[in-house]
């Protein structure tokens, strides 16, 4: 009688755990999740003693055809205020 190795078996089992651990590959999955809700809660916290909440000032941003980013926006609430000020105002008007 010829000797089963049971590869089929085997070969399920290996594609069973590496469907599981799919994505899993170092902190890559989960760093960019946390930066961005770093980059919101700051940018929510500058534009509220203008009276807006953050959704309102992305919408506004959105309206007037300003197009950046989470990420400089948040570097320029803390860096520049006044050019921060300036956006604020025009997120304002388009609403």
């Amino acid at each position: 009688m010829a000797r089963v190795k049971g590869a089929m078996m085997t070969r399920k089992r290996r594609n069973k755990t590496l469907k599981l651990a799919k994505s899993y590959w170092g902190s890559k999955s989960r760093q960019k999740r946390e930066f961005r809700q770093l980059w919101i809660s700051r940018i929510s916290a500058a534009v509220a003693p203008y009276g807006i909440n953050y959704s309102r000032f992305m919408n506004g941003l959105k309206k007037s055809g300003i197009e950046m980013n989470r990420k400089a926006l948040s570097e320029l609430a803390i860096t520049d205020a006044e050019a921060f000020k300036v956006l604020v105002e025009t997120a304002k008007k388009a609403i």
